[in-house]
């Protein structure tokens, strides 16, 4: 079942960062993320009555809620036009206890430590976007979103669901490697602009500055 959360989170950073770059409405995003957020949910609640206690177990529960709430957070903000002002500081939240989980994993897992590094430093662009105003970084945001979702989320779970999860040392500092670059090419992409002009729309809702 985390698999599975992992598939479908890969999908909703992706949709929502080409919402965030323009390319269709904020609102077509915010449905797909309470599809997403509440089946996470279930699926959390299904993983942690059937895996047990054991810490591994109760660390991946609390990622999969984690994930799960935030697509519902980010889903509802948009479709009542909260203002993104409190979905910034959970998202502000989130990124630290990221970090957290990051060195819980780095003993038993050290590839799913630096993908929660990756997601971290996700969680706090959109901190950074909504909570404390910096509208700037909305073009890096978006395009962290589109170029990081397959690479940390989408990949991991096809080989997840495939039992070929990759534990080598030489696979876990390729993986970081990688995400370090989509991330400066995100920087790179976000200087130059946007790849098509952006569609007005009533469903187009921005976040509070």
């Amino acid at each position: 079942m985390p698999y599975i959360c992992l598939l479908l989170s890969g999908a909703a950073l992706l949709v929502n960062g080409l919402a965030t770059l323009g390319h269709f409405p904020r609102r077509d995003a915010a449905v797909f993320s309470l599809v997403v957020g509440g089946t996470q949910l279930a699926l959390g609640v299904v993983h942690v009555s059937t895996a047990g206690n054991a810490p591994a177990a109760l660390l991946t529960a609390a990622g999969m809620f984690l994930f799960g709430v935030t697509y519902l957070y980010s889903g509802l903000d948009q479709l009542l036009a909260l203002g993104g002002r409190g979905l910034g500081w959970f998202c502000g939240m989130v990124a630290f206890c990221g970090l957290l989980l990051a060195a819980a994993w780095l003993g038993p897992d050290p590839l799913l430590a630096v993908l929660w590094l990756c997601w971290s430093v996700l969680w706090a662009l959109l901190f950074a976007g909504m909570a404390l105003g910096a509208a700037r970084l909305g073009p890096f945001t978006g395009w962290a979103l589109v170029l990081t979702s397959q690479a940390s989320a989408t990949v991991p779970a096809v080989l997840g669901l495939a039992g070929l999860w990759p534990r080598s040392a030489a696979a876990i500092w390729l993986a970081a490697l990688l995400l370090a670059g989509l991330f400066m090419a995100a920087r790179t992409l976000a200087r130059r602009g946007p790849q098509v002009p952006r569609r007005a729309s009533t469903g187009d809702t921005l976040p509070a500055k």
